[in-house]
């Protein structure tokens, strides 16, 4: 019987196969790769000012918070020298274009294998590449997300944004006393890290030398919304600019405008009210300035991570408002962490139709499939089970409230990168745990969910109905 003989398949071909087959694997693998690379880099005693190695939890610790974006610190600023400096900025442009790229593949994996319905209502958004409005085959999904053209358009579209927001505050920098060229450097930290999402403030003075500079704290929120709202609602609002073309938005991108608008909206005006008392917070400032401190702290919780007051002066009620904030984070396929606000809005508009009595999910006109809701709710129920067990941890290793690790546990998650101080506490399972729980909350879901869309079949078969008593 004569052997079959198997065909060679190119590197772009298998590359392809393993991101289709096992789109998990490969963003984790990707990942954890270049966070080991980071960690290394950082150990290295060129990459702390005293010219000594930093040593490895807290290397890791940082390798994790700027590869995932997140902003959260192991040591202080003034820790690192010129050239961590430089690897920091660096891994956080090589995470946040990472992240982009691979979240906006994993999307298009996901949306294919729940079914080519749902693929077609998502494939104008979270295909970049796709130029024409005609019906895309099932055949064609992957194809029309080519990894190479995608990169590019990513890369392209990042430097473009990070350029523009580097030209709108230098200006600013400038007049805070920096010198034409250290003012350079810290405009591109600041444009860099803001479109990122990573909220680290790499100099002495951090964000305090620009608290009074509203025009540099409105680009910096413009540019954290931006990268927060995700690469496909970006490229659709770019190519569907026009009034006339906004009905092609597809329903993600409705979705997580307008979600993140009210939360950025209410975000605000929910902080306002409870720290319009606090004297060590706003409480002592004029009503206009209060209220811009607090929208710039709502916009920051959806994983920019910025902050121009100390987060142990706030209130506890704003300190848990600011966990539930944190815990939704941003659009899907963005920099940011936490559950995303597209699956706050699913499980949101489940409660509405089933208070309604009525059998399916309906907004802008469209039927959001039960299978979607299902994986909503798959990934709401890991990321708390996540955020409780490091909180358990935490809480038995060291002496802090509750409060204040949950704070912490919940910014480590949602990649948001707001810090009351326990990052820098100087226990290696206070790091570790969080270093985790930013890896999840970072890969986690989106990762998480590709698995889950992997594994869906069809059941030739059902049981006997039986409903038990819930509520």
């Amino acid at each position: 019987m004569a052997k079959v003989k198997k065909e060679k398949l190119s590197f772009k071909q298998m590359l392809e196969h393993q991101l289709t087959t096992y789109p998990a694997r490969y963003a984790l693998g990707a990942f954890t790769g270049l966070i080991i690379i980071w960690t290394v880099l950082l150990m290295l005693p060129i990459s702390a000012a005293d010219g000594k190695s930093t040593p490895f939890v807290q290397s890791l610790f940082m390798a994790v918070s700027t590869i995932s974006v997140t902003g959260l610190r192991s040591v202080a600023e003034t820790h690192w020298s010129g050239f961590g400096e430089v690897i920091i900025v660096i891994g956080a442009q090589a995470g946040g274009i990472g992240i982009f790229t691979l979240a906006s593949l994993l999307g298009m994996i996901v949306s294919r294998r729940l079914g080519l319905r749902t693929k077609l209502m998502v494939a104008s958004d979270t295909n970049p590449l796709r130029q024409h409005s005609g019906p895309v085959s099932e055949s064609q999904a992957i194809k029309l997300g080519d990894i190479r053209g995608l990169l590019q358009t990513v890369i392209i579209a990042t430097l473009a944004v990070e350029g523009f927001v580097l030209v709108l505050i230098y200006p600013s920098v400038l007049a805070a006393g920096f010198d034409p060229l250290e003012a350079l450097w810290i405009s591109t930290q600041y444009s860099i890290l803001s479109f990122t999402n990573t909220g680290f403030s790499l100099h002495d003075s951090g964000m305090m030398a620009f608290a009074n500079d509203y025009w540099f704290l409105s680009v910096l929120m413009v540019s954290v919304v931006a990268g927060a709202i995700g690469f496909p609602v970006i490229f659709a609002l770019l190519r569907n600019l026009r009034p006339k073309n906004r009905r092609r938005w597809s329903l993600h991108s409705k979705l997580t405008l307008t979600v993140s608008g009210i939360l950025i909206v209410v975000g605000a005006l929910v902080i306002f009210a409870l720290e319009w008392g606090n004297n060590s917070t706003i409480g002592a400032e004029n009503p206009l300035r209060a209220l811009f401190d607090s929208l710039f702290f709502s916009v920051m919780t959806r994983s920019g991570g910025f902050s121009i007051i100390d987060m142990n002066n706030i209130d506890s009620s704003t300190m848990l408002f600011s966990d539930i904030l944190m815990f939704i984070g941003g659009g899907s396929a963005s920099t940011s962490g936490g559950v995303k606000v597209t699956t706050f809005a699913v499980l949101l508009f489940a409660a509405i139709a089933e208070a309604r009595g009525v059998d399916n999910m309906q907004v802008f006109r469209r039927r959001i499939p039960t299978d979607v809701l299902r994986l909503a709710v798959s990934v709401v129920i890991a990321s708390v089970a996540t955020v409780m067990v490091a909180s358990i941890v935490i809480l038995k290793a060291t002496d802090m409230p509750l409060d204040l690790v949950l704070f912490e546990v919940t910014s480590a998650f949602g990649t948001s990168g707001l810090s009351v101080g326990i990052s820098n506490y100087q226990n290696d399972v206070v790091q570790i745990t969080l270093a985790i729980v930013m890896w999840i909350g970072r890969l986690g879901t989106v990762t998480f969910a590709a698995a889950l869309a992997a594994r869906s079949k069809k059941q030739l078969f059902r049981y006997p109905e039986e409903r038990p008593i819930v509520g």
